[in-house]
């Protein structure tokens, strides 16, 4: 089943059939930050964590919103087929370590690059939130490079703080 989520676009949920295409558009997520790495070990992390309990929403473009007679945005006639998904939402569970709690993580949120700054990342967000407040989330989680400025604005904006960090020293192998 899909729905709009913004004129122009529907949102629907993903299935177990959808792997390569998770696998490819996390893909392109990394690439867009990391050009020069290779990111085929990513196949490993959707093996191992996609599931019928980690949902997936994907994201269609319809066509250019039209306004219609009263005002309301309608779909352009000849837009009714979308080719392939222009975004993507994978959310996870976690455990809140401090109080116990199971909630939302979300694994990845991707936009086309020739879609951004159209209102979608904040539909996206927003339509996670209302999902994990009706499944009883107290709260909702997700790790972003401080490299990628885009998306720390929109989650600063959408009311997301830092809780901890996440730290790493890089060991050699040489002794």
């Amino acid at each position: 089943m899909s729905e709009q989520l913004l004129p122009g676009y529907i949102i629907r949920r993903g299935s177990a059939l959808d792997r390569a295409l998770l696998l490819k558009f996390m893909q392109r997520t990394y690439q867009d930050l990391f050009p020069k790495e290779d990111f085929s070990h990513l196949e490993q992390t959707v093996r191992q964590y996609f599931s019928s309990d980690t949902p997936l929403w994907w994201v269609d473009f319809l066509g250019e919103g039209v306004k219609g007679n009263e005002g309301a945005s309608t779909l352009s006639p000849s837009s009714h087929s979308p080719t392939s998904p222009i975004a993507c939402l994978w959310v996870g569970n976690a455990i809140d370590q401090v109080q116990g709690n199971r909630h939302a993580h979300i694994f990845i949120l991707y936009v086309v690059p020739e879609h951004r700054r159209r209102g979608i990342g904040t539909a996206l967000m927003r339509y996670v939130e209302n999902w994990a407040i009706q499944r009883g989330d107290r709260q909702i989680g997700l790790q972003v490079f401080q490299s990628n400025k885009p998306a720390l604005n929109l989650y600063n904006q959408l009311g997301y703080q830092t809780q901890s960090l996440w730290m790493v020293k890089f060991l050699s192998a040489e002794k």
